[in-house]
C-alpha cells in the first residue's frame, strides 16, 4: 500500500490534536503550532486541515484565539477515515469502485481480488485513542495483530493494543 503524504501528514497533524483533545476536547491548537512539531510545510497542511474539516473530522475557528481540534473523540477517527478524506477511496482501481469493474479471461476474478483487498485495508483501519494518544516515550505494540489480522482473535488493531516501553 502507498500511503501519500498528504495522508501521512494528515496523520501526523492528527496525532497533536488527539493529545490536545486528552487533557482538553475543546483546546484549539494553532496550525503553525503542529507545523512546526511535525516538520510539515504551513500551507500543506492547511491545505489539509481544511480538507479534514470538510471530512467532519477536525473542527476549526478562525481569529486571535482560533486554531484547530479535533471535531470527534479520537477512537471515533479510523485511518480508512483520514486517507478517504485526503486521497479518496480506499482501493480504487483506475478511479472505479471495484464493484464496477468487469474482467474476463484470465484475470476474470481480478474483481473480487480488488475488492478483497479493500475489505481488507478496512479491516485494520480503526484507530482508537489507545493508539492514537501516547504520553512522551510510549508507543503503541501491534505486533500480535499484524502477523494475522484477518484470522486473528482480535477483531481490530484497538482490542489487542498495549503500550510498550522503547
Amino acid at each position: 500500500m502507498h500511503v501519500s503524504a498528504k495522508a501521512d501528514y494528515g496523520m501526523r497533524a492528527l496525532l497533536e490534536l488527539a493529545a490536545a483533545y486528552e487533557v482538553n476536547p475543546h483546546r484549539l491548537v494553532k496550525g503553525e503550532a503542529i507545523a512546526t512539531a511535525q516538520g510539515i510545510p504551513v500551507k500543506f497542511l492547511e491545505g489539509i486541515l481544511r480538507q479534514l474539516r470538510q471530512s467532519g473530522i477536525v473542527a476549526s475557528m478562525r481569529g486571535a484565539e482560533g486554531g484547530y481540534r479535533l471535531d470527534r473523540d479520537p477512537k471515533d477517527v479510523s485511518i480508512a477515515d483520514v486517507v478517504r478524506a485526503l486521497d479518496g477511496p480506499l482501493a480504487a482501481v483506475r478511479g472505479q469502485r471495484p464493484e464496477d469493474l468487469d474482467y474476463t479471461g484470465a484475470s476474470e476474478h481480478l474483481r473480487e481480488v480488488w475488492i478483497a483487498v479493500r475489505a481488507s485495508m478496512r479491516h485494520w483501519s480503526p484507530v482508537s485513542s489507545k493508539i492514537w494518544i501516547r504520553p512522551s516515550g510510549r508507543r503503541v505494540s501491534v505486533t500480535r495483530w499484524r502477523r494475522d489480522p484477518v484470522r486473528s482473535k482480535y477483531s481490530s488493531a484497538t482490542d489487542c493494543c498495549s503500550s510498550s516501553r522503547r
